[in-house]
């Protein structure tokens, strides 16, 4: 009897470690400064890519389409384009509702196109990607660009870059929805 309750006790706790688990969702991380980009479960990193490349201006507050920024917030992935000139493009629900809530504040759009991008949000549809502040942010890879100049400087419009071989190895880790915190 004493057998059966330590396997009874052994698969009870089995079953909430892997409840726990499943409540964890992979997410990504982007820290801009140190140019990595990590693949985290809960708070351990399953897989890190160095060397990522942003847009060409840097990162912060995206004000505008063609201004090269990558934006700083929270995003989930909200679409996958596998034929994408970059080989892989993971698209995100940019703007997110507090990027729409800043440029309001600043009059870098107007109340309709912030209204248009916050109903997106509520049906957890992608916002509209032709408003004054851009769209079309995500991950992507080189596709047939030059791997030198990935190496030596940042050359995007707004989006992050991986190597071909790297973003092949980060769609096996994603997925639509997954969390994206760029800071």
């Amino acid at each position: 009897m004493n057998l059966m309750l330590k396997i009874l006790f052994a698969i009870i706790l089995l079953v909430l470690s892997l409840t726990t688990v499943a409540k964890e969702a992979i997410w990504i991380h982007i820290d801009t400064q140190k140019l990595l980009l990590e693949v985290k479960l809960g708070n351990t990193t399953l897989a890190h890519f160095s060397n990522i490349s942003l847009g060409r201006n840097g990162s912060g507050f995206k004000k505008k389409r063609g201004d090269d920024i990558t934006p700083h917030g929270r995003y989930k992935i909200t679409w996958i384009n596998r034929k994408s000139r970059y080989q892989l493009f993971f698209g995100f629900n940019y703007p997110s509702k507090e990027n729409a809530q800043q440029a309001l504040e600043q009059q870098l759009i107007t109340k309709k196109d912030y209204k248009r991008i916050i109903k997106a949000h509520k049906n957890k549809q992608t916002p509209p990607q032709n408003t004054p502040m851009g769209g079309l942010i995500g991950i992507h890879g080189l596709g047939r660009g030059d791997e030198k100049i990935h190496e030596m400087m940042n050359w995007t419009h707004g989006c992050i870059a991986l190597t071909n071989k790297q973003i092949h190895n980060l769609d096996t880790l994603i997925k639509k929805e997954t969390l994206v915190i760029i800071d």
